[in-house]
């Protein structure tokens, strides 16, 4: 297990690096661990090496590994005007 000296399992939310207190922990748990949480405008991905990265639901659960990195992005985008 690669618990670190604050207690938990670093993960890695938009290049933050957060200190995880448990293994396994819901959506919206992981979104509270950065210090300003994560904004509620915002959705959260887990980033998937060779595949398609992945929309983490708030009340879904999460098998948590070290150094597990997650982004996230606006919710709603909202389309510019072009300058064509």
């Amino acid at each position: 297990m690669a618990d670190n000296q604050q207690g938990g399992i670093s993960v890695i939310i938009d290049e933050v690096t957060c200190f995880a207190p448990r293994r396994q922990m819901t959506g919206r748990e992981i979104r509270d661990l950065p210090t300003q949480g994560v904004a509620r405008d915002r959705d959260l991905y887990q980033e998937v090496d060779g595949g398609l990265d992945r929309l983490i639901a708030p009340g879904e659960k999460v098998e948590l590994q070290a150094q597990m990195r997650f982004f996230t992005v606006p919710r709603v985008i909202n389309p510019g005007r072009g300058t064509w």
